[in-house]
C-alpha cells in the first residue's frame, strides 16, 4: 500500500517577541520552510511583526499569552489572579501552579483572551487564521474550556492540540524538558472534549515537543512525524503540524513581552532551528516521504470528508504510543 499523502503546516511561534527573532522567522517563511506564524500581541515587536506579516502576506494566528510579560487587557496588580504584584503574568510554571491550586479566576482568563483577540484585529485588520497558546497554556485544565468558548464566540475554528507520541520515551530530552512535554501531552488529551464540543479543529498529528531547539534535525522531525501518524486512519489525506521556534537569538535588552527576553529566546538553539528548517536536507527528506508543506487555508480546502481530526477520530490516535525514533 502506498504511503498516505501528508499535508504539513510548519508554524513558527513567538512572532513579535523581538526584531531579531522576527527577522529569522520571515527569512524562513520566504524560503518556504515556515508556512504559518503565531503572533504574541503583547510582544515588544508586535507592531513591526504585524507590518511584516502584511507586507509578506504571512498566514498569521494568535499566540495567546497568559504566562509571560504584561497583559493586554485591563487586568491590574492586586485585582487580577493572573498577575504578580509587579503587574506581570505569573510565568510558565507559576501560572500552571496557580491554575492547579484553583487560584486563577477563569472569567479573568476570558477577559484577557478577548482583549488579545481585539488587539490582534487592530494590528492585522482581520481575524487570526488560528489561535494556540504560548507555552501551551491553552490546554490547561479549566483554561481549555474558557479558551474553547472564547474561540467559538469569536468565530475562530483552528487551534493546536499538542499531543505528540512517545515523548516520555525520547531519551535525548533532558529530564525537565521531558517532564514538561509529558505534562503538556496529558493536558492536551484532556482538552479534546472541550475543544471538540465547541467546534474547534486541529491537525491529525502534532510534532515539536521532541524536536525543539538543539534536538531538531531532519532525521528526528521525519521520525517523529512517522510515529505521530502511526495508527491514524488512512482513508483521507493526513494532516500534521510542526511547531518550531526559529530566529536569530534575542540580544538583551531588546525583546520579550515587557520583562526583556528570556534565556529561551537568547539561546543559540533558535538559530539552530532556523538552519535546520531552511536547509535543503529536511525539505528533501519530507518530499521523499510524501510530505507536502502547506498552510491552514490548504487544510480548509481539502475535499469533503477529509476534515482534520476531531474527537470521534481520536479514539485510536490516543492509544498508548510506541517509543519515539
Amino acid at each position: 500500500m502506498a504511503r498516505p499523502r501528508v499535508l504539513l503546516v510548519v508554524t513558527a511561534d513567538d512572532f513579535g517577541y523581538c526584531p531579531r527573532r522576527d527577522e529569522g522567522i520571515v527569512e524562513a517563511f520566504l524560503a518556504g520552510a515556515v508556512t504559518s506564524v503565531s503572533l504574541l500581541v503583547n510582544g515588544t515587536a508586535a507592531e513591526s511583526a504585524a507590518e511584516l506579516a502584511r507586507r509578506h502576506q504571512i498566514p498569521t494566528g494568535l499566540h495567546a499569552n497568559l504566562s509571560e510579560g504584561r497583559p493586554v487587557g485591563p487586568a491590574r496588580p492586586g485585582a487580577s489572579s493572573l498577575l504578580s504584584p509587579e503587574g506581570f503574568f505569573l510565568g510558565k510554571m507559576g501560572f500552571r501552579e496557580a491554575v492547579a491550586a484553583g487560584d486563577v479566576a477563569l472569567p479573568q482568563v476570558r477577559e484577557e483572551l478577548e482583549a488579545q483577540l481585539i488587539r490582534f484585529r487592530e494590528l492585522l485588520g482581520r481575524d487570526p487564521t488560528h489561535v494556540d497558546g504560548h507555552q501551551h497554556v491553552h490546554v490547561l485544565p479549566g483554561v481549555c474550556q474558557v479558551f474553547a468558548e472564547t474561540l467559538q464566540a469569536n468565530g475562530v475554528h483552528f487551534t493546536r492540540l499538542p499531543v505528540e507520541c512517545g515523548v516520555d520515551r525520547c531519551a535525548w530530552l533532558e529530564a525537565p524538558a521531558q517532564a514538561f512535554a509529558c505534562a503538556v501531552e496529558r493536558d492536551a488529551r484532556a482538552a479534546v472534549g472541550p475543544f471538540s464540543r465547541h467546534g474547534l479543529r486541529w491537525t491529525d498529528a502534532f510534532v515539536g515537543l521532541s524536536t525543539c531547539g538543539r534536538h531538531m534535525s531532519a532525521h528526528r522531525v521525519s521520525g517523529a512525524l512517522a510515529w505521530a501518524l502511526e495508527g491514524i486512519p488512512t482513508g483521507h489525506t493526513l494532516t500534521a503540524e510542526l511547531m518550531a521556534h526559529p530566529g536569530y537569538p534575542s540580544v538583551p535588552p531588546a525583546g520579550g513581552c515587557g520583562e526583556g527576553p528570556d534565556a529561551f529566546s537568547c539561546s543559540w538553539e533558535r538559530l539552530h532551528e532556523l538552519r535546520v528548517l531552511t536547509a535543503p536536507t529536511l525539505r528533501a527528506r519530507l518530499a521523499q516521504e510524501g510530505v507536502q508543506l502547506c498552510t491552514l487555508h490548504n487544510l480548509d480546502s481539502k475535499r469533503p470528508g477529509e476534515g482534520v481530526l476531531g474527537e470521534a477520530s481520536l479514539e485510536t490516535f490516543l492509544e498508548p504510543s510506541p517509543p519515539c525514533p
